[in-house]
């Protein structure tokens, strides 16, 4: 049985956007992690953050993608700080195949700067803080069994080059 794919990155890379086309291409299960923690708790992340705090989201992300990953036929796109969870990262390397979508810092800054539901960004300089989270991330997501440099392809042309580097394992 072949192994399920994640989708790993910083927030606004394009994991849930990239993840559902590819799920649906080959006809796969498709699972955003963050979307079944928001439907669990039935609030926004950003309220998850607010009301119950860090730690308990975390928690939550470490269960679902750990319960995830345990499924099979699915395309799994990951909240931007799981893979920093070293039970999270273990598994995902151990039972899954795992492809980093890596984005300039430019283009992300300028994706999130017209979205108001990162968290960990509602903070008074978000840019010297978001710089921070990549700087530190980047060093993590690293460890993915590969690495897509999306810089300014298009969907279509992401989704095929996830699609052969998937079918290849």
């Amino acid at each position: 049985m072949k192994k399920n794919l994640v989708l790993l990155g910083m927030m606004a890379s394009g994991k849930t956007t990239l993840a559902k086309i590819v799920a649906k291409k080959l006809n796969f299960n498709f699972i955003d992690t963050d979307e079944v923690i928001v439907k669990n708790n039935s609030m926004s992340i950003i309220d998850i953050f607010k009301k119950r705090g860090e730690s308990f989201f975390r928690t939550e992300e470490e269960k679902e993608v750990l319960k995830a990953v345990k499924k099979s036929n699915s395309i799994i796109s990951i909240g931007g700080g799981a893979f920093l969870n070293k039970k999270i990262r273990d598994n995902v390397l151990q039972n899954s195949i795992s492809i980093w979508l890596s984005v300039d810092i430019e283009i992300l800054q300028r994706r999130i700067k017209r979205n108001d539901k990162r968290p960990l960004l509602k903070v008074e300089n978000y840019k010297t803080k978001f710089k921070e989270l990549y700087l530190e991330r980047k060093k993590i997501y690293l460890l993915a069994d590969y690495k897509i440099d999306c810089g300014k392809l298009k969907k279509e042309v992401l989704v095929k080059k996830i699609i052969k580097l998937y079918s290849n394992e």
